[in-house]
């Protein structure tokens, strides 16, 4: 028996008029209480939210509706609270890394530019050498780019749960000669 309390935020309107609703969605889900969850409405399945929620200690269930929106309910784990953030990481979680030679705090910049900015330095600095960024939300796209570039990073949200630090070491990309 569900006994979750949901909260609704119904982000379809923002999606259909070519917006960008993902802080919306991260103010509502600051707002809930302990045990409360958040019951959305989108246009899409919103896979890559499964994760970001998921590694602040939410579970959740899909459903398809009949006219190809989604209702997406968003539960609090068992132990959420005491859960510590997951950390996502392309490497042994930092382990052994020198202390970082480039700092960044991007949590002001509108998205693309975090991915931009960080891209570009990280083409600038020598490989071993480690850049750490403080970002407003998970890199989702990043990542991936970040790992076929040939970088070892790791990260995770702040105990503010609003700051995500990223944690990057140069690489060698895969296939550059040595």
């Amino acid at each position: 028996m569900n006994t979750t309390n949901f909260i609704e935020l119904d982000v379809r309107p923002i999606l259909r008029a070519g917006g960008e609703p993902f802080e919306k969605i991260m103010e509502a889900v600051t707002t809930l209480a302990p045990g409360q969850g958040l019951r959305l409405w989108a246009t899409f399945k919103p896979i890559p939210l499964f994760h970001v929620l998921g590694s602040r200690g939410y579970s959740h269930t899909e459903k398809a509706l009949d006219n190809g929106d989604w209702e997406v309910e968003f539960s609090p784990g068992v132990s959420s609270t005491q859960v510590a953030p997951e950390v996502a990481t392309a490497s042994a979680a930092g382990a052994s890394w020198p202390e970082p030679l480039q700092q960044m705090d991007a949590r002001d910049w509108e998205p693309p530019e975090p991915m931009i900015n960080i891209l570009a330095v990280l083409e600038l600095m020598n490989e071993g050498e480690v850049l750490a960024a403080l970002l407003n939300r998970e890199p989702l796209f990043l990542l991936p780019e970040l790992s076929k570039r040939g970088h070892d990073w790791h990260g995770a949200f702040e105990p503010d749960n609003t700051t995500y630090k990223l944690i990057v070491r140069v690489g060698t990309a895969p296939g550059a000669s040595v």
